[in-house]
């Protein structure tokens, strides 16, 4: 099974594709057989940053059954060991994926025989993207230091861990629930992880020690990108520590990745940064995310939904 990484952020021009196509190539230097996936339905651009300029297919290919499995949707790119599959062709219609299709799609997704996957998610709290982001234990979340930015991501971690939850329960009971946490805890409980969870545990012992186990296994981490010499450098620190104190949600902080005026320069020349400056703090900084991602390598849970 591959080791699979989604990469989500909750406000776009976080650097979603930046990073995934900086992993993927990292990934493919050690020699593992690397795939990463456009899954940004609707607003496609990992193609450009791989080096595939015009893909011939892509997501949509499967999507629309005009291919019947998704291997066959992959591209090479010019790097060795790394491969794409594009959302170039996707219409806009396709960010509103029907479940069936979506539900075929992560199945699909966990059967490729890769070593890596990496996932390029869209930007927000769409069921889309959590559910794509919810296929592994494993996710990096990516802010830039604005507040709005910053805000936007810790919507989108909250609405992960929510959703989780939502599938244990019939929209009936998880409603349910929400009144029921309110009620013991206060107005607005129901809106933190850490009370609903409290409340499961009162009222279901067995959906309880499920959700725990599963909790305990995520191995998500925290990106700040785009950190400029005057920002908060400490800023991931603190928002790991604020999720695990008001949420109950571990998430690690994986590094800061300063700003460079380069990387402009790279996506506008459709070059790859790190190969054509490689001694940039900037490049120090994602080898440091990308060595910490090949060390956490790990058994991956596939949950029920999938």
């Amino acid at each position: 099974m591959a080791h699979l990484w989604p990469i989500g952020g909750g406000k776009g021009g976080s650097g979603k594709s930046f990073l995934t196509s900086s992993l993927g190539r990292l990934s493919a230097e050690l020699g593992k057989k690397t795939l990463v996936i456009d899954l940004d339905l609707g607003s496609a651009n990992l193609h450009t940053l791989v080096g595939v300029p015009y893909p011939q297919k892509g997501l949509s290919d499967y999507i629309r059954k005009k291919i019947q499995r998704l291997e066959d949707a992959v591209v090479e790119t010019p790097q060795s060991n790394l491969f794409l599959i594009s959302g170039a062709h996707d219409n806009f219609d396709i960010a509103n994926l029907p479940y069936e299709q979506k539900i075929k799609t992560l199945r699909a997704i966990t059967k490729l025989k890769y070593e890596r996957i990496l996932l390029d998610l869209g930007a927000g709290t769409s069921f889309n993207t959590l559910d794509f982001f919810l296929i592994s234990q494993n996710g990096i979340f990516i802010t830039t230091p604005e507040p709005t930015s910053v805000e936007n991501v810790y919507r989108l971690i909250r609405a992960i861990y929510f959703r989780r939850i939502r599938y244990c329960f019939t929209a009936t009971q998880f409603k349910a629930l929400e009144k029921e946490t309110d009620r013991e805890f206060g107005n607005g409980a129901m809106n933190k992880p850490i009370y609903m969870m409290k409340m499961i545990a009162k009222t279901d012992s067995e959906k309880y020690r499920q959700l725990q186990d599963e909790f305990g296994a995520y191995r998500f981490k925290l990106v700040i990108n785009q950190v400029r010499k005057h920002d908060n450098t400490s800023l991931g620190l603190q928002m790991s520590r604020m999720m695990e104190r008001h949420l109950g949600l571990h998430v690690e902080f994986a590094g800061n990745v300063s700003y460079d005026d380069h990387v402009h320069d790279a996506i506008c020349q459709q070059v790859c940064f790190l190969e054509r400056y490689p001694y940039t703090k900037t490049a120090g900084d994602l080898r440091e995310v990308g060595r910490q991602v090949a060390q956490d390598a790990g058994k991956q849970l596939i949950f029920h939904y999938v």
